[in-house]
């Protein structure tokens, strides 16, 4: 599925996703998409559930992030952000991920956090792109109340090339209709006189 943004010439621009449910684990409440200049900054708002809490080591990733603008992400305090080509992926789980685009992945680094479900902030980054395409976030966080760690995956967005525009019906109407004109062109050219190298008599020439 892939939905094409407004131009960037629009004052502002935000595109509301809900995630699929999660009893526990990160979750990405809200994709935003803002065009700056020609590219368009991705805002993710990332929820901790009630059942959940964060510890040190924690962390989330967004798969296959195409267009991403190097240095261009911004994360609250106590998150630190990295990239690579795969995962992290927390055990058991199998997102779809593709080798040739880049992943995000945001690393917890303050105390431990357990406060009944709560707002963690947004976490951005920039991409070339402003068309959206479907894609994965997992999570490793860990259960209230014990050392036990919990995972999760859900789906979310990314940007992802704008697919190739279509011509219009003219257009193709017009490309029809040239080329055969175009091979015509050529055939009268070459049995024009003069162009096989036989020598043609002008009038009024000597016998």
């Amino acid at each position: 599925m892939v939905r094409r943004l407004a131009p960037p010439a629009l004052v502002a621009l935000a595109v509301l996703f809900a995630p699929a449910p999660a009893d526990a684990g990160l979750v990405p409440a809200k994709v935003s998409v803002t065009p700056e200049g020609k590219n368009s900054l991705w805002m993710y708002a990332v929820v901790l559930p009630a059942e959940s809490m964060l510890k040190a080591g924690d962390y989330f990733t967004i798969y296959d992030f195409a267009g991403l603008i190097d240095g261009s992400n911004g994360q609250p305090a106590g998150w630190t952000f990295s990239t690579q080509l795969l995962g992290p992926t927390p055990n058991r789980l199998d997102p779809d991920d593709n080798p040739t685009l880049m992943n995000l992945t945001w690393t917890y680094t303050g105390p431990d956090m357990s406060a009944g479900q709560t707002g963690l902030g947004n976490f951005w980054a920039a991409s070339e792109y402003g068309t959206s395409g479907d894609s994965f976030f997992t999570a490793i966080t860990h259960l209230s109340g014990g050392p036990k760690t919990d995972s999760n995956i859900t789906e979310t967005v990314v940007p992802v090339p704008a697919p190739p525009a279509v011509p219009e019906p003219t257009t193709l109407l017009l490309a029809g209709v040239g080329l055969p004109l175009a091979a015509l062109t050529r055939r009268v050219a070459r049995r024009a006189p003069g162009r096989s190298g036989v020598a043609v008599d002008s009038p009024g020439g000597s016998a």
